[in-house]
């Protein structure tokens, strides 16, 4: 007897349906899993055995052929282990007529308990998209199922519970929509910082486009610290958002069952030993996300810029303009979403201190080379270059008087608002996303902001790229003014952050 059994895969960050069908025929006892499954899957012949028996029900002596469909499509983790299960009962007769409308994912142990999966969000999406009105998945998964909305998700926590479902005896409730408890983690807060008022306004111009930012300053100026403390002053997550960025989470095993969904824009801090794969992704045989699409709507900071290898820096350059990273290997190819903000921080030189006198001890040569490990092209892409400079005896000795993140956020989230305003549901979500349509749209320049910005031209070196950044960050300014257009003081605070004493053109 031949039984289908509806149940989800994951390639990359996104899920598809894959039907398992499960045939019981004559001949040696034999048990195969075909459909291009790989150890994993194919281990599942002994979980799902021992899981069997184990319940007290009866594993069929017989030739069983498992096929997982599309069989053209490489299947890969733990999450067929329960449709297969399902299957075989209901070919030997032990399960009644199944669901159409009803889906089975889980990894099962030896004894028949179920074990939670990694992309449960993605393949509950997928499910949903379907036509699969019912999911049956492990218990410590319900609740990252159920934020793909107009799915009832069934919790299952061993073989059997799910048997006497399916049988009418005890029928199980659906898992409740699950909500978050409460803020979450309390962020460190721009209010505990010492001076570096001009930091925190480069900061909040950031936050308010969405734009790169690269933090120079001598050792202990507070770079790392400043750089920790933006995610308390951004715009909270859209539900698009977070589900786009859980996914990513999700797929790597990286979200449980207290903590399903992002409720907070990630912060992404990687050593700068990480390989190029590590930031970008890659794997073989499946090809997985890597750093840059971790801190999908949210912030990559790279401290200590220059000791990150060249080649992990390079990998960089072509999400920044996209948004997403493609990855090709000789198993196939993933595209996986990389819409993050960039933050940099980095000593001026190997010691630190170039630029305070006798207290740096490097030769020029030493500089420039040092300095020379950042590319032309990587810095052509970062809108905002801010010099952060030592607090002097009396700014550390004297109490924090700065602004609260909270009240640094309120201006950020007005500047985010008139920007959803001016470019609606369709258009992109911040000015950092901006394309030639809307530069030419939304950023004239007057005749004075054509004068200054003609003399920054010539004199900066500045390229297409640097001058279209430009005109972001200088939007981004007149939003947190509230003014309407651009004017020459918000676009001349746009180019003093292009015109530093190192580093930029």
């Amino acid at each position: 007897m031949v039984s289908q059994v509806r149940s989800l895969g994951l390639h990359g960050v996104e899920g598809y349906e894959v039907l398992c069908e499960c045939d019981l025929s004559g001949g040696l006892p034999n048990f195969e899993i075909v459909g291009l499954p790989d150890t994993a899957v194919k281990e599942a012949r002994d979980r799902v055995r021992s899981a069997v028996k184990n319940c007290g029900l009866e594993f069929p002596v017989s030739r069983i052929t498992v096929n997982l469909a599309p069989a053209d499509r490489k299947k890969g983790g733990t999450v067929y282990d329960l449709p297969i299960l399902v299957g075989i009962l209901r070919s030997g007769g032990q399960l009644p007529q199944l669901d159409p409308e009803a889906a089975f994912v889980g990894e099962l142990s030896l004894s028949g308990a179920l074990r939670s999966v990694p992309g449960m969000l993605p393949m509950a999406l997928a499910a949903r998209s379907a036509g699969i009105k019912r999911l049956f998945v492990p218990a410590d998964s319900a609740a990252e199922a159920t934020l793909a909305k107009g799915l009832e998700v069934y919790p299952v926590a061993h073989v059997t519970e799910l048997v006497a479902h399916l049988k009418g005896e005890t029928p199980l409730s659906p898992a409740p929509a699950w909500i978050p408890a409460g803020d979450g983690d309390t962020l460190l807060d721009f209010a505990e910082v010492k001076g570096q008022e001009n930091v925190k306004r480069c900061l909040e111009i950031a936050a308010a486009g969405s734009h790169n930012v690269l933090m120079i300053g001598p050792p202990g100026s507070g770079k790392s610290m400043l750089a920790r403390r933006l995610p308390s002053i951004l715009p909270a997550l859209s539900e698009k958002e977070a589900l786009e960025a859980t996914a990513v989470w999700s797929v790597l095993g990286m979200t449980d069952k207290d903590h399903p969904m992002l409720t907070q824009r990630p912060f992404r801090s990687p050593h700068h030993t990480i390989s190029a794969m590590g930031m970008a992704g890659g794997g073989n045989p499946l090809i997985r996300p890597g750093e840059i699409s971790l801190a999908h709507h949210g912030v990559l900071f790279l401290d200590e810029l220059p000791e990150f290898h060249k080649d992990v820096l390079e990998v960089l350059r072509q999400p920044m303009e996209e948004g997403r990273v493609q990855i090709t290997r000789a198993g196939g190819s993933e595209s996986f979403p990389a819409q993050f903000m960039l933050v940099c921080a980095m000593n001026p030189c190997k010691c630190g201190w170039y630029g305070h006198g006798d207290r740096c001890k490097c030769n020029p040569k030493d500089v420039e080379k040092y300095q020379a490990k950042i590319s032309g092209p990587l810095l052509d892409r970062i809108d905002l270059v801010v010099e952060v400079d030592a607090p002097g005896f009396d700014t550390l000795s004297d109490r924090p008087t700065g602004e609260s993140s909270a009240d640094i956020k309120k201006r950020v989230d007005a500047a985010r608002a008139f920007q959803a305003e001016r470019f609606g549901p369709e258009g992109p979500p911040c000015n950092a996303q901006m394309g030639r349509g809307e530069l030419e749209a939304y950023c004239p320049l007057d005749e004075g902001c054509q004068n200054l910005m003609k003399g920054a031209f010539e004199r900066l070196g500045l390229t297409a790229r640097s001058y279209d950044r430009i005109l972001r960050v200088a939007r981004t300014v007149a939003d947190l003014d509230g003014s309407e257009h651009i004017q020459v003081p918000h676009l001349a605070e746009a180019l003093q952050y292009r015109a530093t004493g190192w580093l930029t053109k």
